[in-house]
């Protein structure tokens, strides 16, 4: 009886310890999903907190893309006639931090960036694709929670100019604002 007993419970040390292997390997392989995960553009980025923290860091807005990468005939015109050229990708060093919203329909991503891009989709609500907002994020660092401060919305350009034209209006709006504000003071 005691020999069973001990059979039993060594079964059961093994298996716990499978089960914990198991579940380990998992995290990691989430983990490491995640950490594998990129953006269709190079160049952008796809964690809002390290966006986040670069935007913190450069005092340069955020420039959202909201896209359907695999589905979104106009997303990918808009890859091609903007984000693919080195114009844009100048202008967009010099001026922004670049943050990928990715809805595929073929392609899977990992939960953590599907989540955070359902999160951001329905702040913003987001109804087409490809949208792209220009913002700002301040952060709560009391219940860890991001305070959007949106400078401007738009959508699909033909061209390098019109998209970075665009844009830069809405910066120099902020600019224009912020100076108001400062001379308010």
């Amino acid at each position: 009886m005691q020999a069973l007993t001990r059979s039993l419970f060594s079964l059961l040390v093994i298996l716990l310890a499978f089960a914990g292997q198991n579940q380990l390997q998992a995290q990691t392989k989430t983990a490491a999903k995640t950490a594998a995960y990129t953006a269709e553009n190079p160049g952008w980025m796809t964690d809002l907190e390290q966006v986040y923290q670069l935007s913190k860091k450069t005092n340069k807005p955020i420039l959202a893309n909201f896209t359907g990468s695999d589905w979104c005939g106009w997303c990918k015109r808009l890859t091609a006639n903007v984000f693919v050229h080195q114009e844009f990708k100048d202008w967009a060093a010099k001026n922004v931090i670049l943050l990928e919203l990715d809805y595929p329909r073929r392609k899977e991503i990992p939960d953590a960036i599907k989540g955070q891009n359902a999160s951001l989709q329905q702040a913003f609500q987001v109804s087409g694709f490809p949208t792209i907002w220009l913002f700002r994020l301040q952060k709560d660092e009391t219940n860890n929670q991001f305070n959007i401060i949106p400078l401007g919305k738009t959508g699909y350009a033909d061209s390098v100019d019109k998209f970075t034209g665009a844009l830069q209006q809405m910066i120099a709006q902020e600019k224009t604002t912020a100076a108001k504000n400062q001379g308010k003071k």
